[in-house]
């Protein structure tokens, strides 16, 4: 009996190893449960429970066979079924943000391979013809709350990884302070962090040897790995991305990295539903303004309402820049943009001359973000022919309104998280370009009672665009509200529930010259396919 329970096993265990993948990736792509974001996910997703391993109830209509190993067979033959499923249903589906084998990923794998083979082999020992069937449905049970059973590998794990990354941060604090001459950065804001911070070290690594955190390291380990990682003595100044979903983040943050200078992009919607309101995502923000010391700059945007109506406490000096306001210490005027790129004036506070900035990147959203980097250019010393060479040579920052040429079609990538003011401007950039305009979104998130408004404006502002292509039926039906509004034509409206599919869309509709605009790529957790 115990041998043919554990050869019948072997099936169940590879669906569940197998089944384990699918959690794992999406309970990365949450955090790993911060704050009780993938319990929330699953809540807002029951879909996640309709799954053909609910099956293994039928297994109770065995309750009474006395022959064993006419269950074992159909135990065995049942998840090998369910095998082959999740094998072709893998070849016709792709993630478009895989799962990271991290070393924190790895550990998790390891504790979720013990935690299903223990009850397995403890099974194995007191299984006989009586308990058999209980056995078998408590497996099925197991199997079929696999997105919930991971978590007690993630509970096991807790307190190795609360020791890794005390470890961590003992090491990157000992490091910093190992470097007392290092400028230290931070940017924050609700978008454009990433691109202001990508931008800055283009300019300012024009005179300064200098580190920005890579990609979107904006988190505690993000920046402890780029500290202990990449940081070197030759470093003059350290960039940091500062992200956070609810109050205490930027503050937990600049506590790791003390910086000197700050830089807040806008104040928006982005995290509302964590948030709870603009007024506490406005003070989130300005924990990095409160966090500098009395000898400190920061530099913020004098066109956001939100920026020119906080009152700081602290005593750092501050740096307006604006495009808009006047009253500024540093504004771009004359804003011309074109295919090719972004040209401005810029004028500096105190100084009665205008100086010509030419920039490959598109869109006001990066003017304001290239202020910025002039703004603490000046501050460190830089003349304006190196601000010039350096504005001159910014990169595009990947998904952040970037151009991408695929023969006759040039698409504006901006598949970078949305929000209302970035996405009218991504749309004003595609309305200026010739040929046919075709934009491909899953409209916004994260913008808590306003997602549904926000959503609506969104497809009102896309009168005058060919072809709307929306991705995910459910999630897009205000952008639908706004587009009837505006009387679009529904004949130009495609609606598919699998981002992939765009783009064999987008190469039917496509008429001589056409300009795609992607603007927002949700990650896997809200594919309605």
């Amino acid at each position: 009996m115990i041998d043919n329970f554990l050869i019948c096993s072997i099936p169940y265990f590879i669906y569940v190893m197998y089944k384990s993948l699918d959690s794992f990736h999406m309970l990365q792509q949450n955090k790993y449960n911060r704050k009780k974001t993938y319990l929330k996910w699953l809540k807002n997703n029951p879909k996640q429970f309709i799954d053909f391993s609910i099956l293994f109830v039928l297994f109770i209509i065995f309750m009474f066979t006395e022959t064993a190993d006419i269950l074992l067979g159909c135990f065995a033959g049942f998840y090998i079924i369910l095998i082959v499923k999740m094998y072709l249903d893998s070849k016709s589906s792709q993630n478009k943000l895989p799962l990271k084998y991290t070393a924190r990923m790895k550990r998790l794998l390891v504790t979720n391979l013990i935690t299903n083979t223990l009850p397995i082999l403890i099974m194995a020992l007191f299984v006989n013809e009586s308990n058999l069937i209980y056995f078998i449905l408590i497996l099925g049970l197991i199997g079929y709350l696999n997105n919930l059973y991971i978590l007690v590998a993630l509970l096991i794990n807790t307190p190795v990884e609360s020791y890794v990354g005390y470890y961590f941060k003992r090491k990157a604090i000992n490091k910093l302070k190992s470097m007392p001459d290092l400028k230290v950065i931070g940017i924050t804001g609700s978008y454009g962090k990433t691109s202001s911070k990508n931008i800055l070290n283009d300019i300012l690594s024009i005179k300064y040897n200098t580190l920005p955190t890579p990609k979107n390291f904006n988190t505690p380990f993000g920046l402890m790995i780029s500290i202990n990682n990449y940081l070197d003595k030759f470093t003059d100044i350290f960039i940091a991305e500062m992200g956070a979903c609810q109050a205490g983040d930027i503050k937990e943050l600049c506590d790791l990295v003390h910086p000197k200078y700050g830089i807040i992009t806008r104040i928006g919607l982005a995290h509302l539903a964590t948030f709870g309101s603009q007024e506490n995502i406005q003070k989130t923000k300005f924990e990095l303004v409160e966090s500098l010391p009395d000898d400190g700059l920061c530099v913020l945007n004098g066109d956001d309402e939100w920026q020119r109506s906080y009152k700081k406490k602290s005593g750092c000096r501050v740096k307006w820049i604006g495009i808009e306001s006047e009253d500024v210490d540093v504004r771009a005027v004359n804003i011309t943009l074109s295919p090719n790129g972004t040209e401005f004036d810029c004028l500096i506070k105190g100084d009665s001359n205008k100086y010509h900035f030419q920039t490959r990147l598109l869109g006001e959203a990066n003017v304001y973000n290239i202020l910025a980097g002039i703004a603490l250019g000046l501050e460190f010393g830089m003349n304006m022919e190196q601000l010039k060479a350096g504005v001159r040579k910014v990169r595009a920052v990947e998904h952040r309104l970037e151009l991408k040429r695929k023969g006759d079609i040039t698409f504006i990538d901006d598949a970078y998280n949305s929000n209302p003011t970035g996405s009218k401007m991504a749309i004003d950039v595609l309305k200026m370009m010739p040929g046919k305009h075709i934009i491909v979104t899953p409209g916004m998130i994260e913008l808590g009672n306003q997602e549904y408004e926000k959503n609506k404006e969104f497809g009102m502002q896309m009168r005058g665009i060919d072809e709307v292509i929306l991705v995910g039926e459910e999630k897009t039906k205000p952008i639908q509200e706004g587009l009837r509004e505006i009387g679009f034509d529904e004949k130009h409206i495609h609606i598919i529930n699998d981002v992939l599919k765009s783009f064999e869309l987008v190469n039917k509709l496509k008429d001589g010259e056409t300009y795609v605009l992607l603007e927002n790529d949700l990650p896997d957790i809200f594919n309605e396919k």
